[in-house]
């Protein structure tokens, strides 16, 4: 086994002791993205001109994409906590690949979202919302959510290695909040001034959204949108190639080099 992948799953596992430790944030991580659904589908639902389980199939996807997009926040948070904490600097003197430390975190996040989907899809499932495409478009659904998830994850990783505290991280994590609310997540782009529209389907939330939706069948690609959004799978996949090219090797070197 090669160095990185030895260190790495070491690393992989004490992420995931970590939050084994740490109930309370799983629970919460868990439930909010299921009471997001249960509000946004039953109260926006009803004012706008979508019927109410039209709305909730247009929102699971939705949903999950901006859930998805919290590795940003998550990420963050947990690598400014290793660091302000002196735990990062006690690995950096350890015989181990630079690049397992964080590697191990991105992959245990990826196992948790892995998980925690399966819930929120059964209580989608029981709101009215169907897959309504194939399987296979299903399962591509899936797999792209978890990549995006884990492009997500590189970035707060390095966010939080930036960071001069945790309650930084955590100020900055909140921000990330905007982000769906800057997208098609939860409403249709179409009405939206021209600006504003092109700033949303630049976004890659809601090129991930797109995808999702037009996989699980729940909805067709909007006619004249940006191209990310005109063409989802693709610019969700250019999004993702992106974000981890740009991210995670400037992860793992503000790891090794703090002070650079």
């Amino acid at each position: 086994m090669s160095t990185l992948a030895y260190d790495g799953t070491a690393m992989l596992g004490r992420q995931l002791q970590r939050i084994r430790n740490n109930p309370a944030l799983v629970i919460l991580t868990q439930t909010m993205p299921v009471t997001m659904l249960l509000f946004f589908g039953y109260v926006f639902g009803s004012a706008l001109a979508m019927p109410g389980a039209e709305y909730r199939s247009f929102l699971v996807p939705g949903l999950l994409v901006a859930t998805t997009a919290n590795g940003i926040m998550t990420g963050m948070f947990q690598a400014a906590q290793d660091t302000h904490r002196g735990v990062t600097d006690r690995f950096r003197t350890l015989p181990m690949n630079r690049a397992a430390a964080p590697l191990g975190q991105a992959v245990a996040d990826l196992v948790v979202t892995a998980v925690g989907t399966v819930p929120f899809l059964l209580v989608g499932l029981a709101v009215g919302w169907r897959v309504e495409g194939s399987a296979t478009g299903a399962a591509g659904a899936l797999g792209l959510l978890l990549l995006f998830r884990f492009a997500c994850t590189w970035a707060g990783i390095f966010l939080g290695l930036l960071t001069r505290s945790e309650e930084g991280a955590g100020q900055l994590g909140s921000a990330t909040f905007m982000l769906p609310l800057l997208s098609n997540a939860y409403i249709p782009t179409d009405n939206l001034p021209g600006w504003l529209r092109t700033l949303a389907e630049w976004n890659p939330i809601s090129a991930v959204t797109t995808a999702l939706r037009d996989l699980f069948g729940n909805a067709p690609v909007p006619v004249g949108a940006a191209w990310p959004v005109a063409h989802p799978v693709a610019g969700s996949l250019a999004w993702c190639a992106a974000l981890i090219a740009v991210f995670a090797p400037a992860a793992v070197n503000r790891y090794a080099h703090p002070r650079a």
